[in-house]
């Protein structure tokens, strides 16, 4: 087995060898015999960062998958490897995704990031437009070819029981869709992601589930469903009507981190959970910050979100406003994590009654999370 390279090495701890059951097909499998679908959580540019992922893990999702990398720039310098990956011996099962264009490009990411995750995944869904000038994303949906090519770099350069597999959009000639699926799948990829939308669709459009049904029917690998899950019931239903062996969920988790845990809405203690990993692993405050605004949307008014985010400049800053206004409790404290209802302080309660709760227009705009 090949090796990560030395400039890996310099930016990442040695961690220990991969565990064969993290392997996303036994994943599959086990769920399969559990008689659920498997729960992943989907990149999220500049979200899906290791805090994140820590906290999903606590609250049901099988796998995760980090924000989308572009393998060019990983491969080629050192700071985009420091400033896009970071990982843990307890951030598993991983599958680290990329955009790309080049095989030894996807192939070369692959190799390096192999010793830290049990897969990789191609996006061949990213339809902003920098991506598509770019020649990734979407605009591989277009070269069924070239996705085949690099997917079978991958398996030449670190073998065939690496997972590899590619994350779609469909095309609105689902056939097109369907001859894309067979020739990847010749090539020897794993299991495939569907989001249901095509690339021109935004997230007001709802899924075409029977595009998903359609693929998964003619698919002889895994194929798992994304695209407007935001709770547990919609996950279930989305298995059920499509057959796919898997679902993903993006926003749902973004607002809600504990939808697989069967939680309608964010639990208390998921918050004091996040701000715990948040203050250990280093990740930008800003995401930080946005994180713990989308899951305090239906906690606080719209109006007391945007003075959050303009009061408070660092993680230090946003627990002291969250401690005038809650009983935020600290780990090691009796209670911590445990709490679901919002634990409002009684003196900020009549500022509460005062103003009708506005949670925002959350969307996500060509995979990127925004509030607005």
């Amino acid at each position: 087995m090949p090796s990560a390279s030395a400039a890996t090495r310099t930016t990442l701890p040695e961690l220990p060898p991969r565990n064969p059951a993290h392997h996303p097909l036994r994943l599959l499998e086990k769920a399969r015999k559990d008689g659920k679908p498997l729960f992943v959580s989907a990149p999220m540019v500049r979200y899906s960062k290791l805090p994140f992922r820590a906290l999903v893990r606590d609250y049901g999702v099988d796998v995760c998958y980090t924000p989308m990398i572009l393998a060019k720039e990983f491969v080629r310098h050192q700071k985009a490897r420091v400033a896009d990956f970071s990982t843990s011996e307890s951030d598993r099962p991983l599958v680290v995704q990329f955009a790309a264009s080049m095989p030894t490009d996807f192939a070369r990411a692959a190799e390096m990031v192999m010793p830290y995750c049990d897969g990789v995944n191609l996006n061949c869904g990213c339809p902003q437009s920098w991506a598509i000038q770019e020649g990734v994303g979407c605009a591989m949906m277009g070269k069924p070819e070239d996705v085949a090519a690099m997917v079978k770099a991958v398996k030449e350069r670190c073998g065939k029981e690496f997972c590899v597999s590619v994350k779609i959009r469909v095309h609105r000639n689902i056939e097109e869709t369907l001859r894309f699926v067979s020739l990847v799948e010749g090539a020897g990829v794993d299991y495939i992601t569907v989001h249901g939308r095509t690339r021109s669709q935004r997230s007001s459009i709802p899924p075409n589930l029977d595009a998903i049904r359609a693929v998964k029917q003619h698919a002889t690998v895994p194929v798992l469903a994304n695209g407007d899950v935001f709770t547990l019931r919609d996950a279930l239903h989305i298995s059920s009507y499509t057959g796919v062996d898997g679902v993903m969920a993006a926003r749902g988790l973004l607002t809600n981190p504990c939808l697989f845990a069967g939680f309608e809405k964010t639990p208390w203690g998921a918050l004091e959970r996040f701000l715990d990993y948040a203050f250990k692993m280093n990740v930008p405050f800003a995401v930080t910050v946005h994180h713990v605004g989308e899951m305090m949307e239906e906690m606080v008014t719209r109006k007391e979100r945007a003075r959050m985010v303009e009061n408070c400049r660092n993680i230090v800053q946003l627990v002291e406003w969250l401690d005038e206004r809650f009983v935020l409790k600290r780990k090691g404290e009796e209670g911590w994590s445990e709490g679901v209802d919002v634990p409002r302080k009684e003196v900020h309660k009549k500022a509460e009654v005062q103003e009708v709760p506005d949670v925002g227009n959350l969307t996500i705009q060509n995979d990127v999370v925004q509030v607005s």
